[in-house]
């Protein structure tokens, strides 16, 4: 079985991929579901989703689902990403190796064998460069590596290659909410985009489209939506704390890049939630509503904040550029 790339490796050149149509579409399994989408963004004036719904499942039965919906949406037909979930895999910031440029990537694996918890042999390893001043600092650069463990990367690609759709990359939810970033990002400035979903919140600071930094905070869309009015405003609270910590962070290891704004993606009392950031924190905040920046006249159920928040990683996977 040949493995796809893992995160942003390029991506394999399997057989019969000239017949496939540009960019890329994201499929997720789930325990009772699968979750495709796709985004089109060759020819647009705004990126637009296309496709973006979840299918019920076979029974237990990755194979075979993926099988049904390879022929009823022709999935052999594109380039096929799809997410690992938060604990599949973990992500560190180490210094580059000292070594020649082009073979990084290969030698931060032995940078990063003390930072998990298994031998780095039997990990699939990626990483990319963070953007440096173009003044040098005296310090060394700086890589983001990815790691997960073999048998995670194997028990992924199984139900896809059974069912005979060529996966192309296994992605990571960070770089695709580094893509969808890139619509919302202030040109030669910095963007903090905070996305909450049913698990936790994830934030991420870009610039120029790349990732530069990214945490994740112990708040949820369930906690908020649970929560009684003093429970949420001590959320808030906390909210605010982590985030004005991060963007101090921030600000000392790339002072060379201005936050423009914080945009937090939608979630039960986002206005709410929206303007308590506002009033304590030193950037501006916006809200994001997937509507002001792409267009889905295919997927009329995306225009329920809600649905948005949850598709999100979904659709910031669909956004990769590479696709040849």
């Amino acid at each position: 079985m040949k493995l796809p790339s893992l995160g942003i490796l390029k991506n394999l050149k399997l057989p019969g991929t000239a017949r496939r149509k540009p960019g890329f579409l994201c499929v997720n399994l789930w325990p009772d579901r699968v979750d495709v989408s796709r985004v089109v963004t060759s020819g647009q004036a705004r990126p637009e989703i296309s496709l973006c719904h979840s299918y019920s499942k076979e029974g237990d039965d990755d194979a075979a689902t993926l099988g049904r919906l390879r022929k009823e949406l022709q999935l052999d037909r594109y380039h096929c990403t799809t997410l690992l979930r938060s604990g599949d895999y973990q992500v560190v910031q180490v210094d580059a190796p000292n070594v020649p440029e082009q073979e990084a990537r290969s030698a931060v694996r032995w940078r990063i064998k003390d930072m998990i918890d298994y031998p780095v042999e039997a990990a699939a390893v990626d990483a990319w460069f963070v953007p440096q001043p173009a003044k040098a600092t005296g310090r060394p650069p700086q890589m983001l590596a990815v790691a997960a463990r073999n048998e995670v990367i194997a028990a992924r690609v199984k139900p896809f290659h059974e069912a005979d759709i060529p996966l192309e990359v296994i992605d990571i939810p960070e770089l695709a909410q580094r893509n969808l970033a890139r619509c919302l990002e202030t040109e030669g400035r910095g963007l903090a985009l905070l996305a909450i979903d049913d698990q936790s919140a994830m934030l991420t600071f870009t610039c120029g489209g790349e990732l530069y930094q990214l945490r994740r905070i112990d708040v949820s869309i369930p906690s908020l939506a649970d929560a009684f009015p003093d429970q949420r405003a001590g959320l808030y609270d906390r909210l605010v704390l982590e985030l004005q910590r991060s963007l101090d962070h921030f600000d000392r290891q790339f002072h060379h890049v201005a936050v423009a704004k914080l945009v937090v993606t939608p979630v039960p009392g986002a206005d709410d939630l929206g303007e308590h950031l506002a009033a304590n924190l030193d950037v501006p905040v916006e809200v994001l509503y997937l509507s002001e920046i792409m267009d889905f006249p295919a997927v009329p159920d995306l225009h329920e904040p809600l649905r948005q928040a949850q598709c999100l990683p979904l659709i910031g996977a669909a956004m990769r550029k590479e696709a040849a």
